[in-house]
């Protein structure tokens, strides 16, 4: 393996580490509630979080965990830093 590939593994393998969980539902609203959010809030189809004027929709409750490339997702729509969410 050269080294260009090592370096390129060990970005890969950092940035999975850094990604976050897959988490109920539950802890979801939390972490947002920590990270100054209020709601969940009804709005159609889909429930929502808000902050100023910032809304984030949020999956409705059901018993599976939520995944963690939804919530990647969810948390790039609120601006939120892999950092900010993993130190709430």
């Amino acid at each position: 393996m050269k080294k260009s590939q090592v370096l390129n593994l060990k970005q890969t393998v950092g940035c999975l580490l850094k990604m976050p969980k897959n988490i109920s539902w539950k802890k979801l609203v939390q972490k947002f509630h920590r990270l100054d959010f209020d709601g969940p809030y009804s709005g159609g189809r889909h429930l929502f979080m808000s902050k100023g004027g910032l809304k984030v929709r949020i999956p409705n409750p059901h018993k599976s965990d939520i995944s963690k490339s939804l919530i990647s997702e969810i948390l790039k729509q609120a601006g939120i830093s892999d950092d900010e969410w993993n130190n709430a």
